[in-house]
């Protein structure tokens, strides 16, 4: 196996951060939208808990599309092998993440209870399956996929030989139910720190309740992802231990002091996912079937020149998109009440109202809204 040049540990860095970047900022959406409908008990709730993510879920989306981008620009091996492998899964978190995200912004179209259900339902699982399938996804990523060199038009290349049920083993799934617990307990903590009133003590309470499990979980998976290593990386142990200090210290915190607790969390989140990425290099993919079939950095990379020029583009245009996301946070950081927003009428039954004004007046000028002859 050749050796990692120095370009392609940078991507491998770079990669890491935006996909724990984006599980850290998604992260706490899915937890929300998960909460929705859970702990929101009436349309004047769940509106002020959708408008605590509402300026921010569609730019925590983009740190996703730069992470495929990306990976796809500095490995392409690594991205076809992977996405042709997971095809059906991702399909499965795509979907959701579409269907999630249309119920944001239709939920409060139209003043009808059976229109509000079924968009929170669309919202509840379009949140609930991202949470689960990434953490089924990347504990697949570490342990090892099938596999294994294929000869396609007289070239060799390393493809995925197994079916959707491979991926599944109770380590990936254990995986799977940890990070949702973990995603879980960080929106508990988001709506805690972000809203007032009756809704600020409901948050708290599934906080108080979730966080302990979420550390728990994540225990229990770090525990198994160190013992199955065939070496123990130091930097993997400590990365994990942090990650489960992070978790506590949100357990701990998570009745008193919502903003300590939050952080840990994600702390918690970065951490247990760079020990996965520790875990994981100096490879892109590792084969369940033989060592001799793993797909290093090396094997999956783009060439020098594409990785430098990358470098140059994205030192010059990263700290922007950082700074613009920063100053949405803050400038949305006000805390959020139910009892903020009245009696807001949905655009559809505005638009309602207009259409039936002008049919009783404007067939008739002159009637004042009367029939003729009255």
């Amino acid at each position: 196996m050749e050796d990692t040049t120095t370009l392609q540990f940078i991507w491998f860095v770079l990669i890491s951060v935006l996909w724990i970047g984006y599980l850290i900022l998604e992260g706490f959406d899915f937890g929300v939208g998960i909460l929705f409908k859970l702990i929101g008990g009436d349309k004047e709730e769940r509106r002020a808990i959708l408008h605590t993510i509402g300026p921010v879920w569609d730019g925590n989306e983009v740190w996703l599309l730069v992470a495929g981008g990306a990976t796809f620009a500095a490995f392409p091996e690594w991205y076809a092998t992977l996405f042709s492998g997971f095809y059906l899964a991702l399909f499965v978190i795509l979907l959701a993440l579409i269907v999630r995200n249309v119920g944001f912004e239709m939920w409060g179209k139209r003043d009808s209870d059976a229109w509000r259900t079924g968009w929170e339902w669309c919202i509840a699982l379009g949140s609930l399956l991202p949470a689960l399938l990434w953490g089924v996804a990347w504990a697949n990523i570490i342990s090892g996929i099938p596999m294994e060199p294929v000869a396609t038009n007289g070239r060799e290349s390393l493809e995925y030989v197994g079916n959707f049920f491979d991926l599944l083993s109770v380590y990936t799934l254990l995986g799977g139910v940890a990070s949702l617990a973990i995603f879980f307990a960080h929106g508990a903590l988001f709506l805690e720190m972000r809203t007032e009133g009756e809704l600020r003590e409901k948050a708290k309470a599934v906080a108080v309740k979730a966080t302990p499990v979420a550390a728990l979980l994540g225990a229990v998976f770090m525990a198994w992802t160190l013992i199955r290593q065939d070496s123990l990386e130091i930097l993997s142990l400590i990365s994990a231990v942090v990650a489960v200090g992070g978790f506590i210290v949100a357990a701990v915190s998570a009745k008193s002091n919502p903003v300590r607790a939050f952080i840990g969390t994600a702390a918690g989140i970065a951490f247990y996912f760079i020990a996965q990425f520790i875990d994981l290099f100096p490879n892109a993919l590792v084969s369940s079937i033989s060592p001799d079939f793993n797909m290093s950095l090396n094997m999956a990379s783009s060439t020098d020149y594409t990785l430098t020029v990358m470098t140059v583009v994205a030192v010059l245009l990263v700290p922007v998109v950082l700074a613009y996301q920063a100053w949405t946070y803050w400038v949305f950081r006000h805390r959020v009440s139910a009892e903020g927003f009245g009696d807001v009428k949905s655009p559809l039954d505005l638009l309602d109202q207009k259409k039936e004004a002008a049919g009783g007046s404007g067939s008739n000028p002159g009637a004042g809204g009367e029939p003729a002859g009255s």
